[in-house]
């Protein structure tokens, strides 16, 4: 498994805050060629390929490096894998307040603009890059560009979750989300509880924790109780989604938190002070992670339907405190 590089203009956005900078992940081969040797330019395996592609979103102020352990994982599975690191105004039209963040356009998330074009200023510039590198360098005719998949954590789970539609990006096969839900912010103008009206025009894979402390700080910005870290999420899962084709999947883990998809976690930037302590160890989360989501990827992005069996079996595992199927 080896990554590469690419710097990625965000058209429309004022300098210095017009560029991402990202990592994508991809399955390598060693070959002993003086590229290799000289630069680190390592092949990518292309027996394995080509590859199906997940663009990544993460968290407000969350570093790439902390989901370094899911890229390398789906990596070695078969997957390029996108992370990126994109510095920005946090609540735009406030310009003192920067930081990391998915790239969210909050013109597009009030009543008025939801629904009419993508909430997200990352997935698009991302997708024209990746078309660039199938085209030149170690990756060039090894991308499957039909089989794209959003992902994220927090604020970049919603994002997955609220572009996870085929009129915004005809190339999406799925998406799924950790901490992402449809929750609408009140001060966008939409009153108390609502909810995004979300596409759910792919297979969607919806994860969350039972010591979420963010989310349950959080609960305020859209109206709700903050008494039940799953309300959300539940919420999201059997209001926001239009269902029916059973390709919508939920689970609802014992003992994690917020930042327990996140390894290693940084304290020195984001919300962790929020979180509740979590109480299922690290390691053995992020191994259903890694379980739950390559299933998920190969049942609806491989279309291997004899595994879609293995993902509702999933739901009897021992961290598992609810699931569901619609």
């Amino acid at each position: 498994m080896r990554a590469l590089h690419r710097a990625v203009r965000l058209p429309g956005l004022r300098a210095p805050h017009d560029t991402l900078h990202a990592r994508v992940f991809y399955p390598g081969r060693l070959t002993g060629a003086q590229a290799e040797r000289d630069l680190g330019a390592v092949e990518a395996d292309a027996d394995a390929g080509p590859f199906p592609v997940v663009i990544f979103l993460p968290g407000v102020n969350v570093g790439p490096e902390s989901y370094r352990w899911l890229a390398q994982a789906l990596a070695d599975r078969g997957h390029v894998f996108v992370t990126f690191s994109c510095v920005g105004e946090l609540r735009p039209g406030e310009p003192g307040v920067i930081g990391l963040t998915p790239g969210l356009d909050a013109s597009r998330l009030g009543p008025d603009g939801f629904g009419h074009a993508p909430t997200s200023t990352t997935i698009g510039p991302l997708l024209d890059e990746l078309a660039r590198l199938q085209c030149e360098g170690i990756l060039a005719g090894l991308l499957d560009l039909e089989h794209v998949v959003l992902g994220g954590h927090s604020a970049g789970g919603c994002a997955a979750l609220q572009n996870a539609a085929l009129r915004y990006f005809n190339n999406l096969s799925a998406a799924f989300a950790y901490a992402g839900h449809a929750g609408a912010l009140t001060a966008l103008g939409w009153a108390e509880d609502s909810l995004l009206p979300l596409p759910g025009e792919v297979p969607l894979l919806l994860l969350g924790g039972e010591r979420d402390g963010v989310i349950a700080a959080s609960s305020h910005r859209y109206g709700s109780s903050p008494a039940d870290a799953f309300a959300l999420i539940r919420r999201t899962f059997h209001e926001a989604l239009p269902g029916g084709r059973g390709d919508a999947h939920m689970f609802l883990l014992a003992g994690a938190n917020h930042f327990s998809f996140c390894h290693p976690d940084d304290p020195t930037t984001g919300r962790s002070f929020l979180d509740h302590r979590a109480t299922a160890p690290g390691d053995a989360l992020r191994n259903f992670f890694v379980e739950v989501i390559s299933t998920f990827l190969d049942a609806y992005v491989r279309e291997d339907s004899e595994v879609v069996e293995q993902l509702d079996q999933l739901s009897g595992h021992p961290l598992v405190l609810q699931a569901g199927r619609r």
